[in-house]
């Protein structure tokens, strides 16, 4: 038996005016992903305990079967096992967004016009990340490059508490004012944000950005912060050997922590231009491989979703089924049984522009237990008519494993 999550990031949704009152789900053409759907069993799932905030580090916990309550320490601290931070006990990990700020003389007067500054290379980036280390790392602050935007500064023997930090996603086309880091323990991450701005807005890469009609990457912004996860190994706990395959160093984070395996997919980039054939590519080979379970993490419905790209959610949804779950299925043919489990994360309202709480649509598949779902596609809506709903949603992954 092989088991397959396909985590489509962000792709649930709300009625859109622009797609005559359907949710991009709806919308799409996604033939494959309706026919998992209607030959196996669809709910819905609340993968956000209540009172966490939405992100996908609580949500793909919660969808790894690691309830976030007892085992989320932060963003950040993940993603910094992924590019290889070795966090010691006292440190705290940041995520250190490469963001567009307008150009006002003082911070709080700016504007947050970009909070991936036009999806800048990791090329690119990493000469200004080793630019800030050269001009602002100290014996207490460390900057490390990862991803395109996404990058991680570690505070040594900092505090873990005592302020609070606001997603830049959150906040786009916002004043910054209200959204600066909070609390007394705050005050040397603004120093360092207004400082980052004042050494990259003039950079070399930054100066052929705005040539190119690109947004500079002028600022750093602050935010995820956590300590060192600790995870008990996903084999130990389900006694499955598994493998997480993503673009994002989030979900490579998580994977690590977990005891799993995380392939790096070359071309693999976390939106439309993704390497989505790879990424199928690689969880086949895990599986040949004698792996047990794979997860597929797929960004692109949630970065369209940030950026209210109404458009090019639909594509990413129609990307996923044409070119994800078409070769997927047809791949794992090859294998005795088989089951696939497609669901977003949580939601990332084309309206909003960031994360919402609200429960997401689950369809579980399984080559040799076909059913009869009585849904005729796969959207927030038939999900919901379906009737079953998982309120806990770490225990989705036995549902799926014993299904």
């Amino acid at each position: 038996m092989k088991y397959v999550v396909v985590l489509c990031d962000g792709m649930a949704d709300m009625p859109v005016p622009e797609l005559a009152g359907k949710t991009p789900m709806m919308a799409a053409e996604k033939p494959i992903m309706d026919k998992l759907a209607r030959e196996g069993h669809v709910g819905i799932v609340n993968t956000i305990p209540k009172g966490m905030a939405p992100g996908s580090d609580v949500a793909n916990l919660s969808v790894l079967g690691y309830d976030p309550r007892k085992f989320y320490t932060g963003r950040s601290p993940l993603e910094a096992v992924s590019i290889g931070v070795e966090l010691e006990e006292n440190d705290v990990a940041i995520r250190c967004n490469l963001v567009t700020l307008s150009g006002e003389d003082r911070l709080s007067d700016r504007t947050m016009v970009d909070y991936c500054a036009g999806d800048i290379s990791t090329e690119e980036a990493h000469a200004l990340v080793e630019y800030l280390r050269e001009k602002l790392g100290s014996d207490s602050f460390s900057f490390y490059g990862g991803v395109s935007y996404r990058h991680c500064l570690v505070w040594k023997g900092g505090p873990a508490e005592g302020y609070e930090l606001t997603p830049p996603h959150d906040i786009t086309g916002q004043a910054v004012k209200g959204y600066l880091p909070k609390g007394d323990a705050g005050a040397p991450l603004i120093e360092l944000m207004e400082k980052s701005y004042r050494i990259l807005k003039d950079h070399p890469v930054n100066v052929e950005r705005i040539k190119a009609g690109k947004n500079p990457a002028n600022s750093i912004w602050l935010w995820g912060q956590g300590r060192r996860p600790v995870l008990p190994a996903f084999e130990k706990k389900f006694g499955l050997k598994g493998s997480v395959v993503s673009a994002v160093d989030l979900l490579r984070g998580i994977g690590i922590c977990a005891g799993m395996a995380v392939p790096k997919v070359e071309g693999a980039t976390g939106y439309l231009d993704t390497n989505f054939e790879g990424k199928v590519e690689a969880v086949l080979e895990e599986l040949k491989r004698g792996q047990d379970f794979a997860y597929l993490h797929l960004e692109a419905p949630d970065e369209c979703g940030h950026r209210r790209e109404v458009e090019g959610k639909v594509k990413a949804i129609e990307m996923i089924d044409k070119r994800v779950l078409l070769p997927l299925i047809a791949g794992l043919e090859s294998f005795d049984d088989y089951k696939v489990m497609v669901l977003p994360d949580h939601p990332t309202p084309l309206a909003l522009g960031t994360h919402s709480s609200d429960p997401v649509p689950y369809l579980i598949y399984h080559k040799k237990g076909l059913r009869h779902s009585g849904v005729e596609s796969f959207d927030e809506d038939r999900a919901a008519l379906a009737g079953d709903f998982v309120e806990e949603g770490h225990t989705l992954i036995g549902r799926f494993l014993t299904y």
